[in-house]
C-alpha cells in the first residue's frame, strides 16, 4: 500500500458514521453526545472550522483531520491563526505519508482563509504526536500543565 493509494477531501454527510468513530478512538474520553454536539458545532461553522477525511482505496476513511481558526493563540505573532485541532490515522495506515497530507491541505485551507500561522498542541508525554508535529515542520513554542482544584 502506499499515499498514493488514498484520498484527501473534505467530510461529507455520508461519512457521519465514520468520522464519529475515528473520532471516538482519537478522543474516548469524551462522551458519544459531546462527539455529536461537537461534530454539529463544526459543520455548522464551516466558515472557520473545517474537517478533511483520508479515504482508502476501498472507499473507507482511514483518518482525518479538524481545524479551526482561532482568533489568537498564544505565542503566534498573528491574529486568526489556523489551528490543528486534532488529527488521527489508525495504526495500520500509518506511515504512508496521510497524516502530512492532511495537515498540509489544512494549511493550505488557513492560508487560503487569509492565516499567515498554523499552530497546534499536544499533551505532555505523547511523543507520538509531537514526533509528528516536529517532523512537519512545527515547532514547539512552550509547555504548560494545566491545574484545577474543586472548591466545594
Amino acid at each position: 500500500m502506499n499515499e498514493q493509494a488514498f484520498h484527501i477531501r473534505p467530510v461529507i454527510e455520508n461519512d457521519f458514521t465514520e468520522w464519529f468513530r475515528l473520532r471516538k478512538i482519537l478522543w474516548d474520553e469524551l462522551s458519544d453526545e459531546e462527539h455529536r454536539e461537537e461534530m454539529l458545532d463544526i459543520i455548522e461553522h464551516t466558515e472557520t472550522q473545517l474537517v478533511l477525511v483520508a479515504q482508502g482505496e476501498n472507499g473507507r476513511l482511514v483518518g482525518f483531520l479538524e481545524a479551526s481558526i482561532r482568533p489568537f493563540v498564544e505565542d503566534c505573532n498573528s491574529e486568526n491563526v489556523g489551528y490543528l485541532e486534532g488529527w488521527f490515522v489508525e495504526m495500520l495506515y500509518r506511515q504512508f505519508g496521510i497524516g502530512g497530507k492532511l495537515v498540509k491541505a489544512a494549511e493550505l485551507w488557513a492560508k487560503n482563509k487569509g492565516c499567515e500561522e498554523m499552530a497546534s498542541d499536544s499533551e505532555v508525554g505523547n511523543e507520538l504526536s509531537l514526533k509528528a508535529h516536529l517532523g512537519l515542520g512545527y515547532e514547539i513554542t512552550s509547555k504548560l500543565v494545566h491545574l484545577r482544584k474543586d472548591l466545594v
